[in-house]
């Protein structure tokens, strides 16, 4: 494991991840966390508003799924609005 993350190649994706510098690659990963974040904050979500009417799982997976519906056109946006930033 220690010689995958020491590998030039790694090295400057995470310094470049770590710097904030925007590119295809980094972008991708916002997104994937993002996406990620946003489907356990909807399982909670879910649980809290319908977890004792229809059931707490049910609930849960639901939530998961329609979280990212609003997410991830918002982190498309301000990506593209922190590349304008940055570039102008």
């Amino acid at each position: 494991m220690i010689d995958i993350l020491t590998t030039p190649a790694v090295r400057d994706f995470l310094t470049s991840l770590a710097d904030g510098d925007l590119n295809i690659a980094t972008g991708l990963v916002w997104i994937v966390i993002a996406t990620a974040l946003s489907m356990v904050g909807g399982a909670i979500g879910g649980i809290v508003l319908a977890g004792k009417d229809i059931g707490y799982g049910f609930s849960a997976m639901l939530g998961a799924l329609f979280a990212p519906v609003g997410v991830i056109p918002a982190i498309l946006l301000g990506l593209a609005i922190l590349n304008l930033l940055t570039n102008y």
